[in-house]
């Protein structure tokens, strides 16, 4: 199946080298490119693309509120947005993680990464580059446990729900989670999928987020 990307970067020569990148690589195919934010909600409005690559500080409208809106938009599928950043620690990426973006690269991560990046994203897997990420989770959730920390929010889940999205919110796979509390890869999927629809979370990174700053997971150190 044939991936597609759009590439939103008010860099041109960023855009240009992504654009180039995908083209040539196999199983991956370009379907836009914008210069801002607003651009990018067309285009993904237009295009129905599966990945969008979505860069944080641009002019028009920023990153993360075309973010925000091009998951809002009802759709059959929603694309599953990466955020590109030029810093590993940055909290307008966190913020984007908890509206719903499904990680994010660095601008400097080799080609082959990106591709790789890519292919995990559409899948739907885990987020990219979980130990930073993670760092970054743990950094800035601290600042926005405030209101999120006396909401009852997990009183909607199971006691099995609850554990699960413990254990998402400290990086662990799938297959790892299924390990840990001897259950099938399959009944966790499930498990994380239930637990996300109660919480109105779109993505993996938003559940990972959502587990920091309600302390159901307490960052080390």
């Amino acid at each position: 199946m044939t991936i597609r990307v759009l590439v939103v970067d008010d860099q041109a020569l960023i855009r240009a080298g992504l654009v180039a990148l995908f083209k040539a690589a196999p199983g991956l195919e370009v379907v836009g490119e914008a210069s801002d934010g607003a651009q990018a909600v067309e285009l993904a409005a237009t295009t129905s693309p599966d990945v969008v690559l979505m860069d944080i500080r641009m002019p028009v409208l920023d990153g993360i509120a075309a973010t925000r809106q091009i998951l809002a938009t009802p759709r059959e599928q929603q694309p599953r947005v990466v955020v590109l950043t030029t810093f590993d620690v940055d909290e307008y990426v966190y913020t984007a993680l908890g509206e719903g973006a499904s990680g994010f690269l660095l601008k400097d991560t080799p080609p082959d990464r990106i591709i790789a990046a890519v292919h995990t994203i559409a899948a739907g897997d885990v987020l990219i580059t979980p130990r930073i990420t993670q760092r970054l989770v743990e950094t800035y959730a601290q600042h926005h446990r405030t209101a999120a920390a006396s909401a009852p929010r997990l009183a909607l889940l199971t006691a099995r729900e609850t554990e699960v999205l413990r254990l998402v919110g400290r990086g662990l796979s799938n297959g790892e989670i299924a390990d840990r509390l001897v259950l099938s890869e399959a009944t966790v999927k499930t498990h994380v999928k239930r637990a996300m629809g109660k919480l109105h979370l779109t993505s993996r990174a938003q559940a990972v987020v959502v587990a920091y700053e309600t302390g159901l997971v307490v960052p080390s150190g």
